[in-house]
């Protein structure tokens, strides 16, 4: 893939202030995209846009293809009539951060009092949303259901259901299909409204010249509509339950690796069907972004696999993963790879020859390069021209916060290179950045704005606490737009005018 020269920045979409108790698709959304292009970026990257899982983490997604519903502007809903403005106003959740909890039950109560207002009304727009929902069948049917079932449930994982549900038995599926006719249409219709806000704010981005790269889980939960539907996809026993799972051996972030629990998948099932699953799965996500990152890229080439009884992944194995034969199909069905690797840890020859043979940029991020010390070369005066650089990502804490808590050796070694005295020194890093070979530059919005570890999105391997950071209002001034765009600027980095 052939990169341009840009900046941007790292905000997922729930970390934009409003008044919800969390970021979305609403008027905030659209303010964001003014303000990144007064800054001069190019680039808007976001976390996975799924609906949320476990610990409310956006990478233990129920389902690789639709959207999190928390994200449904209110304000959008009451334009268009679903709701009324004065009860989307009544109650305001503007805590400076995600109340996952509370957030669920206020959305859930207007995202269904909207559904209900629209069945009222006779479904107006019926055939837009069912040409839509026929249009995403191949994965809709299945998540509705999944939703509607889970829920009739107690909300118990897929594998404690009722056996005949758990299997998918054709007589139980069509009962409790026609048995929760009503729930499976509502989970359907807040799908489209997802993806009717998020296309609107897809244009916008595009006609204000900004390019979206979203977020690609190499993994799906083991309790998802994907796994439930297709076991026979992923390492499962006869009960539906993993007999290995995904992971990282001991690391940057964990001295006994990071067990992640997903299932393992049964790469020759995807093989001896041509890989149909992962096309369509990056398929849809290339519809609703410009470019993909893949997350943790390296388990493609070879995966660290895990026995699903073990304590931690320390006593995993390595596993050849699909490699070359997966991207080969990938390309040919999509046309090209619009995807950027996550190739951070060790990596060996084979995943940079899978970067190599495919012309996938890679990633390079400033904290790993200052910590290595004077013996490492990977500092931003040698980044390759082909890659995309940060100052950190979301695993990482803030570079303040990281500065502060580093040890004297590095803190030395990183003014040094950076030509700074500490002072503000997330942004002699997003500086070094910008000013660095790499194509792309890319910085958490949290350094832009200098927060330190207050403002972290995400400590790996930790289950609670993660993803709940919000931008304050008002945060987002003009001044900070100039700073940075002065800075692209200079670095050649700029795009389209300040006003």
């Amino acid at each position: 893939m052939t990169l341009f020269r840009a900046g941007g920045i790292l905000l997922h979409v729930t970390s934009l202030p409003g008044g919800h108790g969390i970021g979305d698709l609403g008027p905030e959304a659209y303010a964001w995209l003014e303000w990144l292009r007064r800054a001069g970026c190019a680039l808007w990257q976001v976390l996975p846009l799924g609906p949320v899982g476990p610990g409310w983490s956006p990478y233990q997604s129920p389902s690789s293809f639709a959207g999190n519903p928390l994200l449904i502007s209110l304000e959008r809903l009451a334009e268009d009539g679903w709701l009324g403005k004065s009860f989307v106003e009544a109650v305001r959740h503007t805590e400076p951060r995600v109340d996952f909890e509370a957030v669920h039950a206020y959305k859930r109560a207007r995202l269904l009092q909207a559904a209900e207002a629209w069945r009222q009304r006779g479904r107006p727009g019926r055939e837009s949303f069912e040409a839509w929902r026929d249009a995403h069948r191949h994965w809709l049917d299945v998540y509705a259901l999944f939703v509607a079932l889970k829920e009739a449930q107690g909300g118990v994982a897929w594998q404690a259901w009722e056996p005949d549900l758990a299997r998918r038995r054709p007589e139980a599926i069509a009962a409790a299909a026609r048995r929760l006719a009503d729930r499976i249409e509502t989970v359907a219709l807040e799908q489209y409204w997802f993806w009717s806000q998020w296309e609107r704010l897809r244009s916008a981005a595009r006609a204000s010249g900004i390019r979206i790269i979203g977020d690609l889980p190499i993994y799906v939960a083991l309790d998802s509509a994907d796994v439930w539907s297709r076991p026979d996809l992923f390492e499962l026993d006869g009960d539906g339950r993993p007999l290995v799972v995904a992971g990282v051996p001991p690391d940057y972030f964990s001295s006994t690796g990071q067990l992640w629990s997903n299932p393992i998948y049964r790469w020759e099932r995807h093989r001896a069907e041509g890989y149909r699953w992962w096309i369509e799965r990056v398929r849809h996500l290339t519809r609703q972004v410009d470019f993909v990152r893949i997350d943790h890229f390296r388990g493609l080439e070879a995966f660290w696999e895990v026995p699903a009884d073990a304590p931690t992944a320390a006593t995993g194995r390595w596993v050849p993963g699909p490699g070359a034969d997966l991207l080969e199909q990938l390309r040919n069905a999509l046309g090209g790879l619009p995807l950027v690797a996550e190739d951070l840890g060790v990596i060996t020859p084979g995943v940079r020859q899978l970067l190599d043979r495919f012309d996938l940029p890679g990633m390079k991020v400033l904290q790993f390069g200052l910590e290595a010390g004077p013996d490492e070369d990977d500092v931003p005066a040698r980044y390759p021209r082909g890659c995309v650089a940060y100052t950190a990502t979301h695993d990482n804490d803030t570079s303040t916060g990281w500065f502060q808590s580093a040890d004297e050796t590095t803190r030395e070694f990183a003014r040094r290179i950076l030509r700074s005295d500490g002072a503000d020194i997330a942004w002699a890093m997003i500086r070094a950045v910008w000013e660095s070979p790499a194509d792309w530059a890319i910085a958490p919005l949290q350094d832009v704005l200098g927060l330190g570890s207050e403002a972290r999105m995400n400590i790996p391997g930790r289950a609670d606490g993660n993803w709940t950071w919000r931008t304050v209002p008002g945060a987002l001034t003009d001044d900070l737009a100039g700073r940075l765009r002065d800075l692209g600027q200079a670095s050649g980095r700029v795009v389209g005018r300040p006003d």
